[in-house]
């Protein structure tokens, strides 16, 4: 799961969003960028300046992730083969949330995206609460992948505590941020490309196993193994449907597609053929990975904990290149937590501050252009992260991909909702339609809410991920008197709107 990385093509620039949508522009703080005061109320505009390769391939880092690398471990030891169909629906449900978010950014491409959509037409707390989830989403992402660093530091020091190897990896990571974003954006176009990579490695290798009989688990290999043991859904359909929960954590990132290309050059061409591209992106990396994994070994063969393409060379009989794509993984992880759990949150916090929905301080830049306080803040809260693992090492990961999942649920109805009051606006007149249209719309927004719905039911209903269900509770009510606290300081000054403005139209000098 890469996180947002929107900048110049040879730089990081500075990502957050619009937290509050109560500007109606987005704005960000000169200082990230360019070294400026940073003090409250110091902004700039976003510059359509990311290079097309940084785009694609950073959107395609973007769906592949700890979720699909450690998480399908678990899944598949739960689901078995069954697991290929229910990401096969849940891409089809988040392709259906990106062509909203698509259709949404050809209206009017801004940074900060979702939460500046959710201002305009659903009002302004909305925009506010969703930026802020989409806050605490990423960080507790960043918790799950030092969670899983620990794990895969395991497969070359099985008796290091994987608390032990989340808080250094934490506190290294920390200090990486403080010190220079500079390399940013084309480090995550490198991290990107060796996941990629390692994909294309695995499906490859996989094929010669099958075809030609390479290496001696060649003489067992077969298609047969999706459906021969014990069935396509060998623990019974209802431990199968309990795995959806893992499976939309892989997608979790998948909306950064439009983040991404909202900073783009020529957005109303590069937009649609971003989000065009995801079926593929879904079929190739997670259906084709898994279809060759598990006809190369059999679904009884891997557990949890462990990461499938790990477990799959080791069968194989490649141990080198099960280290090398442990170590891959591992880079995978530190990369996402690295850009999406520190560096855009750190962002997020900073424009919380800038637009009056933060504390003051959290503005404040070094000399060096870093958010400094901001960045302290993100990581203490990542930190919980490594107390739960120190607490619970076997049930960390899925605690925490939980309320991640959760957190991403929450923003992507947010997504559907204000597709459906963007559309009655086109309706009313008081919106400009977009060419790149949600198809079946409306119906299919309730075909995808329902779908979340049905998810989060699930969560609640499983003892082991019900405890998202309390953290989003408790965040939720942190929103609302956040939001009061805020809203009472802000009215005696006149700077927060009551209600939604009249949703903005597209003119061609945004492009």
């Amino acid at each position: 799961m890469q996180p947002p990385t929107t900048g110049p093509a040879d730089g990081p620039g500075d990502p957050a969003v619009d937290l509050s949508g109560d500007t109606g522009t987005a704005t960000a703080g000169t200082g990230a960028a360019s070294g400026g005061s940073g003090e409250p109320g110091d902004s700039g505009t976003y510059k359509r300046a990311l290079g097309t390769r940084q785009i694609q391939m950073i959107a395609i880092g973007g769906t592949i992730g700890t979720g699909l690398f450690l998480g399908a471990g678990t899944a598949i030891s739960q689901a078995g083969p069954s697991l290929i169909i229910w990401y096969i629906i849940a891409g089809t449900i988040l392709f259906l949330v990106m062509r909203a978010l698509g259709e949404l950014l050809t209206h009017r491409p801004v940074a900060g995206s979702f939460a500046e959509y959710a201002r305009t037409f659903l009002g302004p707390f909305w925009g506010y609460a969703t930026a802020w989830t989409y806050w605490i989403m990423w960080v507790t992402t960043g918790m799950a992948e030092i969670t899983a660093a620990g794990q895969y530091i395991r497969y070359w020091f099985p008796d290091f505590a994987e608390w032990k190897t989340a808080l250094i990896s934490l506190i290294v990571l920390f200090f990486v941020n403080l010190v220079s974003v500079k390399a940013f954006g084309e480090l995550e176009f490198w991290f990107a490309l060796i996941k990629v990579l390692a994909i294309v490695a695995m499906i490859l290798i996989g094929l010669a196993v099958l075809v030609i009989g390479f290496s001696d688990v060649g003489d067992t290999a077969s298609p047969t193994h999706l459906w021969a043991d014990g069935g396509i859904a060998p623990n019974g359909v209802w431990d199968s449907v309990m795995t959806l929960q893992i499976v939309l954590f892989a997608y979790l990132g998948v909306e950064l597609v439009g983040v991404t290309a909202g900073e783009a050059k020529d957005p109303q061409k590069n937009i649609p053929r971003a989000i065009n591209s995801l079926p593929l992106r879904f079929g190739l990396f997670y259906v084709g990975t898994l279809l060759v994994i598990l006809s190369v070994v059999s679904w009884s063969e891997f557990g949890p904990g462990v990461s499938p393409f790990v477990a799959a060379f080791g069968k194989i009989g490649i141990p080198a290149a099960a280290g090398i794509v442990n170590f891959v993984v591992l880079t995978a992880a530190l990369s996402s937590c690295n850009a999406g759990g520190l560096y855009s949150t750190a962002r997020m916090l900073r424009t919380a501050s800038v637009n009056g929905h933060g504390p003051r301080p959290l503005a404040k830049m070094t000399g060096r252009g870093v958010p400094a306080l901001a960045l302290f803040v993100s990581a203490c809260v990542m930190g919980l992260g490594v107390w739960v693992n120190a607490v619970d090492p076997d049930n960390a990961f899925v605690y925490i991909t939980s309320v991640s999942t959760g957190g991403a649920i929450m923003v992507w109805s947010v997504i559907l909702v204000t597709h459906l009051r963007y559309r009655r606006a086109v309706a009313a007149g008081t919106a400009t339609a977009s060419h790149y249209r949600m198809p079946g719309a409306p119906y299919t927004n309730w075909l995808a809410l329902t779908f979340f719905a049905l998810v989060s039911a699930l969560i609640v209903y499983n003892t082991e991920t019900r405890v998202a269900v309390y953290v989003m509770g408790v965040w939720v009510i942190f929103l609302l008197i956040g939001y009061a606290v805020l809203r009472r300081g802000a009215k005696a000054s006149g700077t927060l709107p009551t209600q939604a403005t009249a949703p903005p139209t597209l003119t061609k000098d945004s492009d």
